[in-house]
């Protein structure tokens, strides 16, 4: 029988831990959801088709390598469709399918309770801040961070 270190036990359960992470839907959906642009995207495709650069135009803080990449994440997790038309230039364009679609009201439930929050988390930072618990946390812990 081998007999294993604290460190190898933390190491083992950190290594398990992140593969029961990876492999929950809700993670890799909340996952995809975080990245910067994906939001604007989806909204800016709810209401159908657009080519690449009204997208750029109307995700103006996107630059133009950022929204592709976005872009490309979202087809190939299914999320929205590209359609090339042959014409001289070449016409590109980006549709939600299906999928892409039923994230909609999800993406709306959450800007509701966002707009209906926002105020009450931010006063809540607020409260913490100036009460010094940030600093009274980090004494607790030996100043770690841990």
């Amino acid at each position: 029988m081998t007999t294993r270190t604290a460190a190898e036990r933390r190491a083992e359960a950190r290594t398990a831990h992140r593969a029961r992470f990876a492999d929950c839907p809700t993670n890799r959906l909340l996952d995809r959801l975080g990245d910067k642009w994906v939001a604007l995207v989806l909204k800016e495709l709810s209401d159908g088709p657009r080519r690449h650069g009204e997208l750029n135009r109307a995700i103006a803080g996107a630059s133009q390598k950022m929204l592709t990449e976005t872009l490309r994440r979202l087809e190939r997790d299914g999320l929205l469709n590209r359609t090339v038309t042959a014409a001289v230039p070449v016409r590109v364009t980006y549709d939600l399918t299906p999928l892409g679609r039923g994230l909609l009201p999800v993406l709306a439930a959450v800007t509701r309770w966002a707009e209906e929050n926002s105020g009450r988390i931010d006063a809540a930072r607020r409260e913490y801040d100036e009460s010094g618990a940030r600093d009274a946390v980090r004494a607790g812990s030996g100043g770690t961070g841990q």
